[in-house]
């Protein structure tokens, strides 16, 4: 047997792409075809990510006892956080846990997109604590809480072109805590937002891969979450 990078990239590339394509197909109702949609992207980031990552449909709560919207992808800190609670099939994790919050849908279009940045901000809106860190030799200062990534997911583009003006204009529309870093629309391409706040739209036939690779190495450049104040979580069992 002969191995190939390139053969292994596009297979797990195709394993994506199709299982979205036969989701659409095959679920009938549109909220199915979305819950389809979103076990998909769970699955390969549960499959892929590294092991101190957890990815899960979860809401997010801070120790001002505030919840953000349900989010269809979570993307958290199961090394360093402390206490995740499940209800009935939900989870619900700490701010200080969260590096990337992501919206999966079939088909991207302005609607989602609006959608997608109103579930980021209710996200970035919580507090995040951050306690001074202890270490051999001393304690170092706090760490100051990552920028949160968001995005939104898709197998397909309700714009022709699909990854044209239409997309990168309704990403630019709403900036700051309702921005989305990163996306994939896995039958065309993906696109991330650089440093300028400006948008690159990638064409790619291994896009499902190429998000991925995207989305772990900018996990990379978040580093650590920040200590958590379990204290100040522990303040609500006397309410």
């Amino acid at each position: 047997m002969t191995w190939s990078l390139p053969a292994l990239l596009q297979g797990l590339h195709k394993g994506i792409h199709n299982r979205l394509h036969t989701a659409r197909e095959v679920a009938g109702h549109p909220v199915l075809k979305g819950d389809a949609a979103e076990t998909v992207w769970l699955s390969m980031l549960g499959d892929y990510l590294p092991e101190r990552y957890r990815a899960r449909r979860a809401v997010v709560v801070d120790s001002n006892g505030a919840f953000s919207q349900q989010i269809d992808i979570v993307v958290f800190d199961r090394q360093y956080s402390p206490f995740v609670f499940h209800q009935d099939g939900l989870e619900v994790v700490p701010a200080e846990s969260v590096y990337a919050v992501f919206e999966a849908k079939q088909v991207i279009t302005a609607e989602e997109i609006t959608y997608a940045q109103d579930k980021a901000a209710s996200v970035r809106a919580l507090h995040r604590t951050s306690l001074p860190i202890p270490h051999a030799t001393g304690v170092a200062d706090p760490k100051v809480p990552h920028p949160i990534l968001a995005g939104l997911v898709t197998l397909d583009s309700g714009w022709k072109p699909p990854l044209g003006d239409s997309l990168t204009k309704n990403l630019l529309t709403r900036q700051g805590e309702h921005a989305l870093d990163l996306g994939c629309v896995a039958a065309h391409g993906t696109y991330a937002r650089n440093c300028d706040g400006d948008y690159q739209v990638e064409e790619s036939a291994m896009a499902a891969t190429a998000f991925l690779f995207e989305l772990i190495a900018r996990l990379q450049a978040l580093a650590t979450v920040p200590m958590i104040d379990i204290r100040a979580y522990a303040a609500w069992l006397k309410a």
